[in-house]
């Protein structure tokens, strides 16, 4: 699904991205996800894939499409947004993974980018493209998750230091991260809103626990976090004492909005391999089974057109609204029916794990179970269809 965007500036950044994709390509790491990257190569430098990823890194920092689209002057390259969009469609005709810096790149540095001070952005942001610091988001708690504003956990200044106490749970990639950017309530007085700080926290040896939560998946993506008396220096402050709101609210309209203009290129990819699936077991000429298919490749499209919309509103420098939570709504409901749908065409098949140590699942089981979670994360679908009502129908704010 490439997108003519009619623009020659465009077409000539699209003709420089094949040519260093063909240039620089490691078959070795073809189809290979973010995760299945740090699971196998990032972190595990005894594995096969290893050194090729080392040398698709070291070409991607070089030619600066690590973080390419913040400011050069951080280590970025400056890309617009319709340029970003040209660039997730180019790696994805190649199937070669970018190189990302998970949380640090999509939301922690956004919030810095937009409420850091100079001094903060020059120390912080250069580092999450190197891949010196690698974030995790600790935003839940057991008593606040979609009601982001109830947070408990407590922050108290101590002269030059900020000192954490609480608790935060399901974050992602916690046992991959070495800082953790948290809201934490700094003023009890103040109204709910208010009185909440912005926090990159660092996470060794500093008194936090991490705990891992296993999923029905069998995976331990998620964790919680335990903290006591975990010490930041005040410059560690993203927008100041008690005015973390704003970034918080940056932080998610980075998770659920920009994302959203290239998500329908990983989709794409999974109902190819969905239909294959159907061939596979003889299934593709059952009507039904058909007509599942065939409303999964009409939605990814939907998911494309809205990703479009929602470029074209970034485009003209206008700030994403209520159709950041729209675009969430969109993408986490298909991918569930997508799940149940795979496991349809699978049959009795997906009732039996396959053998191996430990609890495995084959690959249509993961989408189901995963993509069960998929409808609360990054904000629920209730609450996402409320935001909808509200600010984009117009109808009465729920009591």
């Amino acid at each position: 699904m490439t997108t003519d965007f009619g623009d020659k500036r465009l077409e000539d950044f699209r003709a420089e991205l094949r040519q260093w994709l063909n240039e620089h390509r490691r078959p070795a790491l073809a189809s290979k996800g973010e995760y299945e990257l740090e699971r196998e190569a990032w972190r595990n430098p005894g594995s096969p894939l290893y050194e090729d990823f080392l040398a698709w890194e070291k070409a991607s920092l070089e030619a600066r499409l690590v973080c390419p689209h913040w400011p050069v002057e951080y280590g970025g390259r400056g890309l617009d947004d319709l340029e970003m969009a040209v660039l997730a469609e180019e790696f994805a005709r190649a199937d070669m993974p970018r190189v990302t810096r998970g949380m640090g790149e999509r939301l922690a540095g956004p919030a810095i980018l937009a409420h850091g001070t100079p001094e903060q952005k020059a120390y912080f942001l250069p580092r999450v493209v190197s891949g010196e610091d690698r974030y995790c988001q600790g935003f839940s708690e057991p008593d606040a998750g979609s009601d982001l504003a109830a947070v408990a956990t407590q922050g108290v200044v101590e002269g030059d230091e900020i000192v954490i106490t609480g608790q935060k749970i399901w974050t992602s990639r916690a046992h991959l991260a070495d800082t953790l950017f948290l809201l934490c309530r700094t003023d009890p007085h103040a109204p709910k809103h208010k009185g909440i700080s912005y926090v990159l926290v660092p996470m060794r040896d500093n008194g936090i626990t991490v705990r891992p939560l296993i999923t029905m998946s069998g995976e331990d993506a998620f964790s919680q976090e335990y903290i006591d008396g975990a010490r930041a220096p005040l410059f560690n402050v993203i927008g100041g004492l008690n005015n973390g709101w704003r970034s918080a609210m940056t932080t998610l309209g980075s998770e659920r909005g920009a994302v959203a203009a290239v998500q329908h290129l990983e989709y794409e990819k999974e109902w190819e391999a969905l239909v294959e699936r159907a061939r596979e077991l003889g299934r593709d000429s059952d009507p039904l089974i058909r007509q599942k298919l065939a409303w999964a490749y009409c939605q990814v499209h939907v998911m494309k057109a809205t990703g479009q919309r929602v470029l074209a509103t970034l485009a003209s420098g206008e700030e994403l609204g209520a159709e950041a939570s729209l675009t969430k709504l969109v993408w986490s409901e298909y991918h569930r029916r997508l799940g149940e749908i795979a496991i349809d065409i699978e049959g009795a098949e997906a009732l039996v794990r396959p053998s191996g140590d430990g609890y495995q699942v084959g690959r249509w089981q993961k989408t189901f179970l995963t993509s069960r979670a998929e409808t609360i994360f990054a904000g629920t679908s209730e609450v996402q269809r409320r935001i909808v009502a509200e600010r984009v129908l117009g109808l009465p704010r729920s009591s």
